[in-house]
């Protein structure tokens, strides 16, 4: 378990996807936005644990097919999510107040749908996690389950510091009238960025 831990942080480093989603959304929306991002991307990261304990990612790792289909959706999701924030006006920086629970559910919905159509994060899960696995440390399934919330509790926290860091800069560009024109422009071109990286992914 520690091993898999210090593996897990390691890859933490490495900006992917979940960094760069949560950063954009903090710095946006603030950290409120930010936090039920990651926690957004958790649920995703569970769910992928649960098809990979039931052998579903399988079929996305058989079947180029299958891999093509959730693919194509998932990019053109975050392209369709990237497009609207760009086009939508905006006049000051808008930083979410603890009440705003709107903006934060779509966040944190956008983001559980962003996770779970990565065809790529599902094949991770199906690689990553046997690799963990102690013959001789009971049942196959209750070490996938353990290895899988660790990895979902630990994206949690860094996330969580992600957009708690980013956000108390959104405090301060809400203060700056030249990035109050482009507010949501940041959010734009991150999920552009990473629907054109999704589409242009490789089922190996």
């Amino acid at each position: 378990m520690v091993a898999f831990v210090l593996v897990v942080l390691t890859l933490f480093v490495i900006p992917g996807p979940a960094v760069m989603l949560t950063l954009g959304q903090s710095i946006s929306g603030g950290k409120r936005n930010g936090i039920f991002t990651g926690l957004g991307i958790a649920v995703g990261d569970l769910i992928h644990t649960m098809a990979s304990v039931l052998g579903l990612s399988a079929i996305l790792m058989t079947s180029a097919f299958a891999f093509e289909i959730v693919k194509y959706l998932g990019a053109a999701y975050l392209l369709y999510l990237g497009i609207r924030a760009l086009i939508e006006k905006s006049t000051k920086l808008s930083v979410p107040t603890p009440e705003d629970h709107t903006v934060s559910r779509r966040s944190f919905t956008q983001a559980i749908v962003t996770e779970v159509l990565n065809p790529k994060t599902a094949l991770f899960f199906l690689a990553f996690l046997p690799q963990f696995i102690n013959p001789a440390g009971g049942p196959i399934i209750t070490q996938l389950l353990i290895l899988g919330l660790t990895f979902v509790l630990l994206s949690i926290l860094y996330t969580t510091f992600i957009a708690l860091v980013a956000g108390s800069v959104s405090q301060w560009l809400s203060r700056n009238q030249t990035f109050a024109r482009w507010q949501g422009k940041v959010v734009g071109v991150v999920y552009l960025g990473l629907g054109i990286h999704m589409a242009l992914q490789s089922q190996k």
